[in-house]
């Protein structure tokens, strides 16, 4: 349960700078007189938002896949090793 305690731990961080880069963005393009609406850049940044958060899911469930097959190759070896003595 260790091994997943840094995955728990960086989706917070992540979140927590793309807010800091996105409020970042909306200042600049508002004081810039962007040619898009706020409005707009907000939804831009809440489907991006959506999409990273899927993209980490999906991230999260391939290094489980990973880990639990090293841990059956780890298994299987050990096992081979039995078996030629």
């Amino acid at each position: 349960s260790t091994a997943n305690a840094p995955e728990d731990d960086a989706p917070n961080r992540y979140s927590r700078t793309e807010r800091t880069t996105y409020s970042r963005y909306s200042r600049d393009a508002n004081s810039s007189g962007s040619s898009l609406p706020s409005n707009t850049l907000e939804k831009r940044i809440e489907e991006l938002e959506r999409e990273l958060a899927k993209e980490r899911q999906e991230n999260a469930r391939l290094m489980k896949m990973a880990q639990d097959k090293e841990e059956l190759i780890g298994k299987l070896k050990e096992e081979i090793d039995l078996l030629n003595r």
